[in-house]
């Protein structure tokens, strides 16, 4: 009778039951390939070479930007395999610093970090239609329509279970893959560039240090397999894989849009261009090209959404079972095995800023830094459980430990000061984000007690 007397709530058995582990390494990296690209590519070249003047630099910045990034991967695939939960770098700063680190890193994630950058993405994948729908240009409010239309269908699916998420990832980003490496082959075999453009040169007006951190951003993203690990097969083994072959894949990409950039313009007529990708096409192949890359930007913004839909919740899913959010937050779907309501609530926060924020890109730069700290501090948790927990299984080790992840805290570190001495504006409105979780961090742990309390009685 005592055990009938203190069964659990109605849907704990939803509560108890753990996402399930359906996800494969090609879709897993595939997925860190569509969080990584996005505008950056097709924008920020065109700055940097105003910036350094030369094509040896402009290249060689974007391969540092890959192997810094590659060593942030290599670093969380060790935390990964170690710790094969959803929730990513909240799991790693809860083990390492506690749930209060854990808290702020997970609210920010949701008040800006992945439905920011929702809101931000599907409102330019509405902006890229344009081209083909020059009606759009004369309703005020057709972006913000088409943005809601376009992340609901994706929460839709994603609602619906990982197998039709998966499905629809592997499509939008295998199209864009197939998109770019398609542009670069045609513009070296039929494009009309030159290649004394590898050789051309400009008068340097600007700093490799910011150069880089753009270069950097355009990088980010290379960490969205480890919110998933409650979910693929053999965690283990396949969120290193996915996430140090993502990133490498990636990499190899970047590199070569630089270098289809250089081959269709020199260095003078790359110069401060925020549409380097249409300009080099055109030059390349003609007016007709702008409507190619417009197209290949609304596919790879929109499977960028498409992963963040999917990744986003998993943080939510993890701090609810914690305690820390709502515990309806943590229930797995019966039929569908998904964190629905997490994917739901997100959604819903995003749609809000979508509406209400209309270009929201600004408040994403401004909570640039306080994702940059986060992801800092948990690429130095490995360094903490190493020291804290030398005992402990690490199915996977990073090479090159401890230079590996010091050199990515280090290269982190830099970024946040440059950021903080440069846009101090951004940077007291991202901390402002971050501190405005404090009180609920609180609020949550008196629920807990009081909940504790009422248990126990």
């Amino acid at each position: 009778m005592s055990a009938i007397a203190h069964a659990p709530a109605p849907h704990s058995c939803a509560e108890a039951l753990d996402l399930r582990r359906a996800l494969g390494v090609g879709t897993a990296a595939l997925i860190v390939v569509a969080n990584m690209i996005g505008s950056g590519i097709f924008t920020t070249s065109g700055f940097v070479a105003r910036d350094v003047g030369s094509p040896g630099w402009l290249m060689g910045l974007w391969l540092a930007g890959g192997l810094i990034a590659l060593a942030g991967a290599l670093s969380y695939a060790e935390l990964g395999a170690a710790f094969p939960q959803a929730g990513g770098e909240y799991v790693y700063l809860r083990e390492a610093y506690g749930p209060f680190v854990a808290y702020l890193t997970g609210w920010t994630s949701l008040a800006v970090g992945f439905s920011g950058a929702i809101a931000a993405a599907t409102l330019a994948f509405a902006g890229y239609l344009h081209s083909y729908f020059p009606a759009m240009d004369r309703a005020g409010s057709a972006d913000k329509v088409v943005a809601l239309a376009a992340l609901w269908s994706l929460t839709a699916i994603h609602v619906r279970g990982l197998g039709p998420g998966g499905v629809v990832q592997r499509l939008l980003t295998g199209g864009t893959m197939l998109a770019i490496a398609a542009l670069v082959c045609a513009a070296f075999t039929l494009g009309h560039g030159s290649a004394s453009n590898f050789n051309s040169s400009a008068p340097a007006h600007g700093s490799v240090a910011v150069s880089l951190i753009f270069i950097l951003y355009a990088y980010s993203g290379w960490n969205a397999a480890a919110y998933l690990a409650g979910e693929i097969r053999n965690p283990r083994r396949e969120i290193p894989t996915a996430l140090v072959a993502g990133t490498a894949l990636v990499t190899l990409l970047y590199l070569a849009m630089n270098a289809m950039y250089l081959y269709a313009l020199p260095i003078p007529a790359m110069s401060g261009v925020l549409t380097i990708a249409e300009k080099a096409s055109v030059a390349l192949f003609g007016p007709f090209a702008a409507h190619l890359v417009a197209a290949m930007l609304a596919l790879a913004l929109l499977g960028s959404v498409n992963a963040m839909v999917l990744a986003g919740p998993r943080v939510y899913f993890a701090m609810a079972r914690d305690g820390l959010l709502p515990r309806a937050l943590g229930v797995v779907d019966l039929s569908r095995g998904t964190p629905a309501r997490a994917v739901l609530l997100q959604s819903g926060w995003a749609s809000v800023l979508i509406v209400f924020f209309g270009a929201f890109e600004r408040l994403v730069v401004y909570t640039g830094f306080a994702i940059t700290v986060f992801t800092a501090m948990a690429v130095a948790a490995l360094i903490v459980l190493r020291v804290r927990r030398p005992g402990a299984p690490r199915p996977f080790t990073v090479p090159g430990y401890p230079w590996t992840p010091a050199a990515y805290v280090i290269v982190s570190i830099w970024i946040v000061a440059v950021t903080m001495l440069t846009r101090p504006t951004e940077t007291v409105l991202g901390a402002l984000t971050v501190v405005a979780g404090v009180p609920f961090y609180f609020c949550a742990r008196r629920r807990n007690r009081r909940m504790a309390i009422h248990s126990s009685n």
